[in-house]
């Protein structure tokens, strides 16, 4: 078990006392607006239905590994890009368009999990819900309830990264320093440390190495 903070909100662990939003006055002001965005309240969910807000924040969890408080709040942040169509502008031939895709791959894993299980996936504990995401990843390229297995996964991972990403809290867990716009860098290269950078924690351990713990 890890005795280093793991708040992300301040280096997660990995970067002690590091935040990123210190850095908001290099900025430029529509970037800084973003980012604070980002920060504050999201905006009710509009697209995802109560049952699919559920497993939504499930399948979320798990992805990324948040099992505990303060969560980026990534349901929310995709919630949005679906209901404003914001979408990555293609998607596989052989699947529906995301925003109907993301309607029944919620329902079919709330309907796996009602059969293995007798719950809803948001109901079941934490290992249930692994195993039922293990099994449809690795059926890779077969079918999943009339979908490709390895598609779908992608359509998941997809979404959940590019939305924990964006968030300043994901960027205090890995050290990023947030938008280079306009100060830039002076300092390239390996290990090359700028005056606001922290120095990793716990380099070479695996990055989920004591987390929820």
């Amino acid at each position: 078990m890890s005795t280093l903070p793991l708040d992300p909100r301040h280096g997660g662990g990995r970067f002690p006392d590091f935040d990123v939003t210190t850095q908001a006055r290099h900025w430029d002001e529509t970037t800084r607006a973003v980012v604070e965005k980002r920060l504050g309240m999201q905006t009710p969910v509009r697209f995802f239905t109560e049952s699919e807000q559920a497993a939504a924040t499930a399948l979320f969890d798990q992805l990324l590994y948040q099992r505990s408080e303060p969560r980026v709040p990534v349901t929310e942040m995709v919630d949005a890009r679906l209901a404003e169509n914001l979408t990555d502008g293609w998607h596989y031939e052989t699947m529906p368009p995301d925003e109907a895709a993301w309607r029944a791959s919620l329902t079919n894993l709330d309907d796996d999990s009602r059969e293995a299980h007798g719950c809803l996936f948001a109901e079941c504990d934490w290992d249930d819900q692994s195993a039922i995401l293990t099994a449809i990843q690795n059926r890779g390229s077969d079918q999943w309830h009339g979908m490709v297995a390895a598609q779908v996964w992608s359509l998941w991972t997809r979404y959940a990264c590019t939305a924990f990403y964006s968030h300043p809290q994901a960027w205090n867990e890995i050290g990023f320093d947030g938008p280079a716009y306009p100060r830039g860098y002076k300092n390239i290269g390996v290990n090359r440390l700028e005056s606001f950078e922290v120095h990793d924690a716990r380099p070479g351990d695996d990055p989920v190495e004591g987390k929820g713990q």
